[in-house]
């Protein structure tokens, strides 16, 4: 796993994946698929998030708890899913948020690397899934691989958005000292889940309020579009 790392993340991740516990992930997964279960996403795109912005880079965190757990959907960015396939119900209620937000039209599509490139870091808590089982893979060692990147941009001296969605991820950053040091803007709200996206995900406008801050702060708002 550890030659899979993107460059800009090396300084950060090299430590955590030279500890035990990492190398039994990577033992783990291999064992898991050798026995024939599905995991996602396909090997090569399960650190997409990190090459696809790296750490000097990071504006914004969005922080997700597992990939999608369907055939075609998981791509290595949290809430994202490539052209072609269905829009997940959670990332339809992200796209209303945005039209009720910012005014921007829904996307025909599920693929958020427009987002990536201008510094959005969509992570996940764990990496992979196992097909159809919702949090598998949760406990078995991802966590401290995006607890280190995660810490990595709260400790920056750039200041930077974190949108936590749900009580997972809440739970996930309570874990980063630096966050709530009054450095970053730290964006809590309900899941955008169907289950709990109207108790007070919708309304939360956490795209303006992030592109807010990031101009104050003289870092350059996101272009949102899709």
């Amino acid at each position: 796993m550890a030659e899979d790392i993107p460059p800009g993340w090396r300084a950060v991740l090299d430590p955590v994946l030279a500890t035990p516990e990492a190398r039994r992930l990577g033992g783990w997964l291999k064992a898991e698929e050798a026995a024939g279960r599905q995991v996602f996403p396909p090997r090569g795109t399960r650190l997409a998030a990190l090459a696809a912005t790296p750490p000097d880079t990071v504006k914004v965190v969005l922080l997700g708890q597992d990939p999608y757990h369907g055939p075609g959907q998981a791509m290595g960015l949290s809430f994202s899913v490539p052209r072609g396939v269905r829009v997940p119900p959670s990332l339809a209620n992200i796209y209303k948020e945005l039209e009720s937000d910012l005014g921007l039209p829904r996307p025909a599509h599920g693929d958020l690397t427009a987002w990536t490139q201008q510094g959005v870091l969509l992570l996940n808590a764990a990496l992979t899934v196992e097909a159809h089982k919702a949090g598998s893979h949760a406990g078995r060692g991802w966590e401290a691989i995006t607890d280190a990147a995660i810490a990595a941009v709260a400790a920056s001296d750039r200041p930077t958005v974190f949108v936590l969605w749900g009580s997972h991820a809440q739970r996930k950053a309570a874990n980063i000292p630096a966050l709530d040091d009054g450095r970053h803007l730290v964006i809590r709200s309900p899941h955008p889940s169907p289950l709990s996206a109207h108790r007070g995900f919708f309304g939360s406008r956490p795209f303006s309020r992030a592109n807010a801050f990031l101009e104050a702060q003289g870092r350059g708002a996101v272009d949102w579009r899709l």
